[in-house]
């Protein structure tokens, strides 16, 4: 097994079990280690820090398994850490048939997702650790949940920064012919190979719901709306309409089709393909006006290099959100770009304020739903954010 020993100084992340270690914290072990392997990571003084698996192409070099020397990393180990992940969620309730099984680095299992669609698995490899235990991370989920297909979906673009080829298909049993979910009375189709990212936000779970809940009797504006969330989330609510805004003209049909697989209101109902930014001035400059917006952009600022860039969209779309408004209405907005702290956030959302002249309430914050863990170790974790603000 190779050895890697960390510079001086630079092993503190590590003492305090953060999951990631840099290239530039360690000098090259001796010899060669293979993309994924795992090595034995000492400090300077040869004392044991824990057992990562190796990625030569990456900046994040080392990806740590386990802080426990006793230790070993095989297939017993991942089969533990599944079922310990799985048997987290047991007690969960969310009103629906569908979850995210495995959270990465906050189940300590670096680099690896699998959401349940009802009898469906879906798998994304993210990083050079898992890949090199593919074929055992397969077989164990099959075992542990009974599931009838795994599907992966290692075609996120992070995989090239570990040096791996984008691959999406079937691993392991037979999809059925649709893959349906409930989710608080409402179903949703889900296209587990084609969707975005695993086939459909389930982090959004509680927040849609909660967006439900203020729609009673409401004008609604969804953007970035996808394949309706949000959206039939208001209509169950009590909608008075909602006007539902995406670029994709895939997605509205997808968002349709939910529409048609559920007991609603369909005339209340209203899908535009359209550019956000530009059609939120066009909105305003027909004198339109809301009660209820919801704001759900994709990733702006995957890293922190695209903070500067990212809070300038954040900015623009805020602003003109908030300037749709109506006074006493709610405006829900997000962000699940990773390099965006929730801090900076709410200082751009509050810049959006002020120049748009609206006296904004904060008065509830959003985050990932439950089955996505945060690890305390791991504050990048913490990708989704969101402010709940009312107009005064």
């Amino acid at each position: 097994m190779h050895v890697v020993k960390i510079n001086p100084g630079r092993e503190k992340s590590a003492l305090h079990r953060h999951p990631w270690l840099f290239s530039g914290a360690m000098n090259p072990p001796a010899g060669t280690p293979g993309s994924g392997e795992t090595v034995r990571v000492l400090d300077t003084n040869g004392r044991f820090l824990g057992w990562a698996a190796w990625s030569g192409e990456s900046q994040i070099r080392l990806r740590f398994w386990s802080f426990d020397e006793r230790e070993t990393i095989d297939r017993d180990f991942f089969r533990r850490r599944l079922s310990r992940a799985i048997e987290l969620r047991s007690g969960m309730d969310h009103a629906s048939n569908a979850m995210r099984l495995v959270n990465g680095e906050s189940d300590g299992l670096p680099g690896l997702v699998v959401d349940r669609y009802g009898e469906v698995l879906v798998m994304q490899l993210l990083a050079a650790g898992p890949e090199s235990w593919r074929d055992v991370l397969c077989d164990e989920l099959l075992a542990l949940t009974g599931a009838q297909a795994i599907y992966e979906r290692s075609d996120a673009d992070v995989r090239e920064l570990e040096g791996l080829p984008l691959r999406s298909g079937l691993l392991r049993g037979e999809l059925p012919a649709v893959t349906d979910i409930t989710e608080h009375g409402l179903r949703y189709r889900v296209n587990v190979a084609a969707g975005q990212k695993t086939g459909f936000y389930l982090d959004q779970r509680a927040n849609r719901h909660r967006i439900g809940s203020l729609a009673n009797g409401a004008d609604v504006l969804n953007c970035f709306c996808y394949t309706g969330g949000f959206s039939l989330a208001a209509l169950r609510g009590g909608a008075r309409s909602v006007l539902s805004v995406d670029s994709s003209g895939d997605a509205l049909d997808a968002a349709r089709v939910n529409l048609s697989l559920n007991d609603l209101p369909s005339e209340r109902a209203t899908w535009k393909e359209a550019d956000v930014f530009q059609y939120l001035r066009r909105l305003r400059d027909e004198g339109r006006s809301y009660d209820v917006i919801v704001l759900d952009p994709p990733k702006f600022a995957p890293t922190a290099q695209h903070v500067e860039r990212a809070s300038r969209a954040y900015k623009d779309i805020n602003l003109w959100a908030m300037k749709l408004l109506r006074p006493g209405g709610h405006l829900a907005t997000f962000t699940c770009s990773g390099g965006m702290t929730a801090d900076l956030f709410q200082k751009v959302v509050a810049g959006s304020a002020w120049d748009a002249k609206a006296d904004m309430q904060m008065v509830g914050r959003f985050t990932a739903d439950t089955d996505h863990p945060v690890s305390l170790n791991f504050p990048e974790g913490d990708y989704l954010k969101g402010l709940l603000l009312r107009k005064a």
